[in-house]
């Protein structure tokens, strides 16, 4: 080992701490920050993205990464090196200044998003989404691409992955969900989801998700829970720091039962990954994709089971006596199962859900590829909601201005959502034939045995292997849909009872 291998790891120590400033800054403007402040927390985000940026780019990096020397046979020094260097790389081509221009505006964009989201008025959001759309093909441009623009802005999200590949895995995904939807229809006996819609005071669900952070484990000696207009997970420091959000609704009770459940599968992946090497690119998170089947696998493949609410029904009816007293387990849970084509992605099930991903996947294909205007955006969702998933927004607000992603310049981040149902169906199914028992330890509120799985599978891997290296040798299977569709298929066939 080098000393330019060690130097180079101290340097990328130290960008990361910067990192987790930035992110600090970011979750705070999201949950304390107060509206006034937008402005002057833009230019701190700008100032501290052109720190960070330039010291990632330096020539003492360049140098260092020119020089190192390590063994093929560790591992560890291997990723870190191939992983900074690929960092590097790719951040190299980007000027400071343009970095710098997209913190500040997308802070501002931010704001601008959710009061346009408040007043449902895209025109005010409009102007922001038109510059962030032009500065992200800047980067798209500069950083380059053999097909186009969007293979660039998703290999930040995804490292590897391809518009064109995606494309024919959604295709397939697709066609089996329609099918699927048109026999889940045309049923008889649909569950009844109106007991989800009724009174359920904010105060009492506070208990309720914090009681379910507990359940699966989130460590509140290294996280805490907030609330935010849009739910989400940040990591301050590694391991050590991990912050999830939530939001509250008083007459639908599964937006923060079922965001914070999403939230701690996220922060149980951050939680998870080796703390003795916070701070190196090896102990980070794989892939947005890898990281998304945490979550959707914590929400919808735990959180969603019969299993689960074996144990956690008692709870969830000592906290609603007057709202659920008449209401089974059973109706409860074909309840939180029903399949039903709505115009929110957060709160869609899991069969429609990947329907609102691929939308937004091909709107944005659209719209790096010259194909679609922002000014058209409206209409285009609209349109495409109608033929993709069968509801009609009658607002933009419950359209094109649900989501914060773009107001964050994250074009490219939403194919991760459907990647993470896909890696998690295929993460589960062998955690089952692994762990044999493992639903009789969840309906004893026991998730020890399934996060010990995902600790030694995943978690601790850190960034050793690609996305698909990582499925394929977990799962002993390259990625596909067959696993999902099995899965989703087998509950429906329960919920709906055919």
């Amino acid at each position: 080992m080098t000393g330019s291998y060690q130097t180079l790891i101290e340097r990328m120590k130290d960008i990361g701490r910067l990192s987790g400033v930035s992110q600090l800054l970011d979750w705070d403007q999201e949950t304390y920050m107060p509206r006034g402040g937008v402005a002057a927390r833009a230019e701190q985000s700008a100032l501290l993205a052109g720190l960070i940026h330039e010291r990632l780019v330096a020539d003492e990096t360049r140098r260092l990464l020119d020089d190192v020397t390590v063994h093929d046979d560790d591992f560890v020094a291997v990723t870190n090196v191939r992983e900074a260097r690929r960092v590097y790389e790719r951040a190299s081509r980007i000027p400071t200044e343009l970095v710098k221009e997209i913190a500040h505006t997308s802070s501002l964009a931010k704001d601008a998003w959710g009061e346009a989201r408040s007043r449902d008025e895209f025109a005010r959001f409009s102007p922001w989404l038109i510059k962030l759309v032009a500065l992200k093909r800047r980067v798209a441009d500069l950083i380059g691409y053999e097909t186009e623009p969007y293979d660039a802005l998703m290999d930040e999200f995804e490292p590897g992955a391809k518009a064109a590949v995606l494309e024919t895995i959604f295709a397939e995904l697709r066609e089996k969900t329609v099918a699927l939807l048109q026999r889940i229809q045309a049923s008889p006996r649909p569950p009844d989801d109106t007991i989800l819609s009724q009174t359920f005071p904010e105060e009492r669900q506070r208990v309720l998700s914090s009681r379910m952070a507990e359940a699966v484990g989130f460590d509140l000696a290294r996280g805490r829970a907030d609330v935010s207009a849009h739910p989400f997970c940040t990591t301050i420091g590694g391991p050590l720091d991990v912050r999830i959000t939530t939001r509250y609704q008083e007459r639908f009770l599964p937006s923060a039962l079922f965001g914070t459940l999403h939230e701690c599968g996220h922060a149980l992946y951050e939680q998870g990954l080796p703390e003795g090497r916070r701070g190196e690119p090896i102990g980070e998170a794989v892939s947005l994709g890898i990281h998304e089947s945490q979550s959707r696998l914590w929400e919808n493949l735990v959180g969603r089971s019969r299993a689960f609410w074996k144990f956690h029904y008692s709870s969830l009816l000592e906290l609603f006596p007057d709202t659920l007293y008449n209401v089974s387990l059973d109706d409860f849970y074909r309840a939180i199962n029903k399949v039903k084509p709505s115009l929110i992605r957060v709160e869609a099930d899991e069969v429609t859900y990947n329907l609102h991903i691929i939308l937004r996947f091909e709107l944005e294909r659209a719209l790096f590829r010259d194909r679609l205007s922002v000014e058209d955006l409206p209409s285009a969702w609209n349109e495409g909601m109608t033929q993709t998933v069968g509801v009609t927004p009658k607002r933009d607000a419950d359209g094109c201005l649900q989501d914060i992603h773009w107001s964050m310049g994250a074009f490219g981040y939403f194919p991760t959502y459907t990647l993470g149902n896909l890696y998690a169906a295929q993460f589960f199914e062998r955690a089952r034939e692994d762990v044999p028992d493992l639903f009789d330890a969840i309906a004893d509120n026991d998730h020890r045995p399934l996060l010990q799985w995902l600790r030694e599978n995943i978690h601790q891997h850190g960034r050793r292997f690609r996305a698909g290296e990582l499925v394929l040798r977990v799962t002993g299977r390259p990625l596909s849909c067959d696993s999902f569709v099995r899965y989703v298929t087998g509950k429906c066939a329960d919920v709906y009872r055919w």
